[in-house]
């Protein structure tokens, strides 16, 4: 990237991407940030309050499966890359309504890829641009499960599980056709596990905060026998950063936090340090686990080699599970405003009952 480039965010309103966004507006002031996101319920400028007035960033609403939008944004706003995390992600309501996902993370993602091809004039016969940059930013579950031992390498060979990861399988395989075909210059990474500031309630960690604080039951699929590999956000964002930056393209980096742990003993945990921080009895937290039917197709294990990032472009995790899960009981805790408007009124349909252990 030049001096002036204008870089969009897709998705940035969310958990991971509202991350990403900051860490770009606060490190590369010469750059302009556009964060476009439709604003669905997971979708929260709240997330970016502390930098929604920086003189390189600028917000658009715009939902990435209108392909006429998107064909006029990058007209008129040139982008030089993309870095797109827009996406459903809830494995759940995937299950009740796989075509939601089908649109969004298939048809918008090409709806990005043909937007970018016609505005940097990419083509077999043309040399590939070197100075823009299409980056892809998927998840470890397209990978499928995997058994006791063993990890999820950049050679593993596809096998997704659920309508969540074979939309997210399928938006990958369009970026790298895309690479070879029209000679659109892009990087894919895929992820583990992210928790930390921000993330909304119908995911794990945090739908379990917000019921201990509330004393409710913390429902717990199986027998919490799935294991996921846990990465800190603020490192998947410092990865993004990296591999955006200093990847080649056409390279495929896994991102991961080496912090293996079943669905209970994160809970566990969690339930230990709530007990403290809300001056409740030791093992008080606890009581309130309860287990509930398994969902169709739950992968039983997730885990990610992350050795070649590190090896090729020197990221690697900065903190432990125990030392981040810390650090996000106190946020949630300490951001209860927050908490509370988006556990409330129309948001709720969305969490009540239901989380995805990721």
């Amino acid at each position: 990237m030049n001096q002036k480039s204008k870089i969009l965010i897709t998705g940035g309103a969310g958990f991971i991407g509202s991350h990403v966004v900051r860490l770009f507006v606060t490190k590369y002031p010469e750059y302009t940030i556009v964060n476009l996101d439709k604003l669905t319920y997971a979708g929260n400028l709240e997330n970016l309050k502390d930098i929604e007035d920086k003189p390189n960033y600028k917000f658009v609403k715009g939902d990435i499966t209108d392909a006429a939008f998107i064909n006029e944004l990058f007209s008129a706003e040139q982008f030089d890359g993309v870095i797109h995390l827009a996406a459903e992600s809830h494995v759940d309501r995937s299950i009740s309504n796989p075509l939601e996902f089908v649109q969004t993370n298939v048809i918008g993602t090409v709806n990005l890829l043909n937007a970018a091809k016609q505005t940097w004039g990419c083509n077999k016969d043309k040399p590939l641009p070197t100075d823009k940059r299409f980056y892809h930013v998927s998840t470890d579950e397209v990978y499928g499960s995997l058994g006791d031992e063993g990890l999820f390498t950049e050679e593993t060979a596809y096998d997704p599980h659920s309508p969540y990861s074979a939309s997210k399988a399928a938006s990958d395989h369009f970026v790298r056709a895309y690479f070879d075909t029209y000679n659109l210059p892009c990087v894919i990474s895929n992820c583990s596990n992210n928790y930390g500031p921000n993330h909304f309630p119908e995911k794990l960690i945090p739908l379990c905060i917000n019921n201990i604080k509330n004393n409710k039951p913390l429902p717990i699929y199986g027998k919490g026998e799935n294991v996921r590999d846990w990465l800190f956000v603020v490192d998947h964002a410092r990865a993004i950063d990296v591999v955006f930056h200093n990847a080649a393209n056409g390279t495929t980096y896994n991102i991961g936090g080496h912090n293996e742990w079943t669905n209970i003993d994160v809970i566990r945990l969690l339930c230990r340090i709530m007990d403290k921080k809300l001056g409740r009895e030791e093992g008080e937290n606890e009581k309130l686990i309860t287990f509930v039917k398994d969902r169709a197709g739950h992968d039983l294990r997730y885990a990610i080699d992350s050795a070649k990032l590190q090896n090729e472009l020197g990221w690697k995790p900065s903190l432990q599970f125990e030392e981040g899960l810390e650090l996000t009981v106190d946020w949630y805790l300490s951001n209860e405003d927050w908490l509370n408007s988006v556990t409330s009124g129309d948001y709720k349909k969305y969490y009540e009952g239901l989380y995805q252990d990721r």
